[in-house]
């Protein structure tokens, strides 16, 4: 990971704090509140105000398209108008208010995510609506495997218990591994990286003046994003199938492969953020996948699988797509696994040999080689400092899994303790691959961890309980793999801004906690006022049948899935380990050109489309090193930041106007001239 790592790194006064001319000025000046300062009572009531708000959103996109997106940038925006509005206005009868640091503003960030993030790792479009009557009457009763007695109607009673015993044991997971996600691999998280770099823009002192001008230019980006995603709306029509997130930039045959521009800023400022071998890669597993695989194997319809299935159908072209990415996932995600645990056991070796005591990970060599700045060094000592004692978030999770072990079969009966017991220790594992995922691409695939564990454990309880044991255990996975990357996603952003990993921590408790309670009674809004899963309403929820569909499919297990789907996913299991061998084997001069099995995986089973964006933003990056070095590193993190903030906050606006029913005036729609005819 040494190549990607130091590419990946990110430095400023804007990143690092901001807080003067020089380095050392800003080592020497800035403060940082002890932890507790962090967490405050406004901070906790603004967090839940904003949470409600963000739960609303997102389960009225859950209910709707299924697509959610990113809403950290958003958050920290808010957080910091809503605290700002608090004090002057406190100010105004005369109430001097404490100060309002970059610090707190994080934390109020991170616990509106944490809150939100249940919105929709609690299934609430998706996996719970699943197991209700309405459901099982779309699939049809005589539909095979669909058994009345798979029911389950959602409640507010065993929603809000099932939130609380699945949705704390993600947090405990990684937390150990931090410092290694951040410090060690450098990982990105561009989303973490972003709302960082806005939040320290809010808090910069006026007399830097790289910082001031970092300011300008992600305000300025930040404008352009907003204002392009404005003019877009006014084309999207109604629907998902309209407007410039469809424009057939590179043609229409390449169009029906996912091969087009779809002008988003989120992922060209990723593109210029990422290191240019994370984007170069998924652009590589985008070709190899929507470019060769995929098309070769709809060649076989009616051969290797029935030709008249739908696009979501696991039997069919569906399910090669999601086991093959999450094989190569898996593989990734097992090898840098073992690498860490090797490591780790070999620091530990080495210092009870030279009888000292030596932190689990290296932050920086003593040796005088290491070339780390002042304000990294300052960013590591804080991030470093307040630590979370491993043994607590060991004992936390094996707490919290036998606590949840011995509940969730009280509300499943389907789902038997020792399968509740296995899913919480191969847990981990998945929520590491995904959370190292998120880093390298801003891509969260909890949903499909979510659906693999559907798909097993319905296939382990089969025929009698197997489906309500299934959607149950996707809810256990998704809900541990979601919450961990958000929760790394969230530790980035409080690197960068010299947050206290302790009051970040405490921070997601607070919020996993509002959002257990917040994200079932919004959820219940939704489910009073409108006629929820009605394929001919407004609130289509598409994502329940599908669900039910895989979870029956489940039921029969692997010998329902298409033929050679499991020949080909063992295949590329071992490539992915194999790629990672001879990367770490080779030389740096040339293992830098190796590409990242983990960011060639996600476009396996998104589309192609983001990494043509991400692409286009690392060739912008590429050209603006050519032309001014000194230039790209001092303003390239500001202008992805402001595009993908940009894209971030209008994501309220534009929810905000689905909610109150008001459509784009216009669809804008591409077809063959030829359909037109010759007149």
């Amino acid at each position: 990971m040494g190549s990607e790592a130091e590419a990946a790194e990110l430095t400023g006064p804007l990143l690092a704090g901001g807080s003067g001319d020089a380095p050392a000025a800003a080592a020497g000046e800035e403060v940082v509140p002890p932890w507790r300062e962090q967490l405050t009572v406004r901070g906790i009531v603004v967090s839940a105000i904003l949470g409600v708000l963000f739960c609303l959103i997102t389960h009225k996109l859950n209910l709707t398209v299924g697509i959610i997106p990113s809403l950290n940038v958003a958050a920290g925006l808010l957080g910091y108008f809503l605290v700002r509005t608090w004090t002057a206005a406190l100010a105004r009868f005369g109430i001097v208010s404490k100060p309002f640091t970059k610090q707190e503003n994080t934390v109020i960030q991170t616990c509106v995510v944490a809150c939100y993030g249940l919105a929709f790792s609690g299934g609430f479009g998706s996996y719970m609506l699943a197991m209700d009557q309405k459901t099982y009457e779309l699939i049809g009763t005589d539909y095979p495997g669909n058994s009345a007695v798979d029911v389950k109607n959602p409640s507010l009673s065993w929603m809000i218990g099932f939130m609380f015993v699945v949705s704390f044991l993600g947090l405990f997971s990684l937390v150990a591994l931090r410092k290694v996600m951040v410090i060690d691999y450098k990982l990105t998280y561009p989303s973490g990286t972003a709302t960082a770099m806005l939040i320290n823009s809010f808090h910069t002192t006026t007399g830097a003046e790289l910082a001031e001008k970092q300011v300008n230019c992600l305000g300025k980006y930040l404008s352009i994003s907003f204002i392009w995603n404005l003019f877009k709306w006014f084309f999207s029509g109604v629907g998902d199938s309209c407007g410039f997130d469809n424009f057939p930039s590179l043609g229409l045959a390449a169009f029906k492969n996912t091969f087009y521009f779809d002008f988003s800023p989120t992922y060209i400022g990723c593109g210029l953020i990422c290191p240019h071998i994370v984007n170069c890669s998924t652009l590589l597993g985008a070709i190899i996948s929507w470019g060769f695989l995929w098309p070769y194997i709809t060649t076989k319809a009616g051969e290797w699988y029935p030709a008249d299935l739908g696009s979501n159908d696991f039997k069919g072209l569906y399910g090669y797509k999601v086991f093959i990415s999450v094989s190569v996932i898996l593989g990734d995600g097992i090898y840098n696994l073992i690498k860490i645990i090797y490591a780790t056991i070999k620091e530990i070796i080495n210092a009870r040999a030279k009888q000292g005591r030596l932190p689990l990970v290296r932050v920086q060599d003593d040796d005088g080689s290491s070339k780390v700045s002042s304000e990294e060094k300052l960013l590591n000592d804080v991030f470093v400092k307040d630590s979370i004692p491993p043994w607590l978030a060991g004992s936390g999770y094996v707490g919290l899994a036998a606590i949840s072990t011995a509940t969730v079969p009280m509300l499943f009966p389907q789902l038997k303790w020792y399968l509740v017991l296995s899913a919480y220790v191969v847990a981990p594992l998945l929520a590491f691959c995904n959370s190292y995922g998120t880093g390298l691409t801003d891509w969260n695939l909890a949903s499909t961890y979510g659906k693999i564990g559907l798909f097993i454990f319905a296939s382990w309880v089969g025929q009698h309980g197997g489906v309500i044991a299934g959607l149950a255990a996707c809810g256990v996975m998704m809900s541990i793999v979601s919450t961990a990357a958000d929760l790394m996603q969230d530790f980035k952003t409080g690197y960068l801004t010299l947050s206290s990993p302790r009051s970040m921590f405490v921070s997601q408790l607070i919020g996993t906690a509002l959002g257990c309670v917040i994200a079932p009674l919004t959820f219940w809004l939704y489910w009073t006022a409108f006629d929820i899963g009605n394929p001919d309403g407004m609130f289509k929820a598409p994502y329940a049948v599908i669900y039910r569909e895989m979870a029956i499919l489940g039921v029969e297990g692997f010998s329902a899935l298409p033929q050679h789907c499991l020949a080909i996913c063992t295949f590329f299991f071992f490539a992915a380990i194999a790629i990672n061998l001879v990367r770490d084997v080779t030389p740096k001069s040339v293992s830098k050109f190796i590409p990242l099995p983990m960011a060639m995986a996600v476009p396996f089973y998104i589309g192609a489309y983001f990494a043509i964006d991400m692409f286009v933003g690392t060739v912008i990056l590429f050209v603006w090193e050519r032309v001014n070095r000194k230039e790209s590193e001092d303003f390239a993190g500001a202008v992805a930041s402001g595009l993908i903030c940009g894209d971030g906050i209008w994501s309220v606006p534009s929810a905000i106007l689905s909610i109150m029913r008001v459509d784009p005036p216009m669809c804008m729609y591409f077809k063959p001239s030829v359909a037109y005819g010759l007149i």
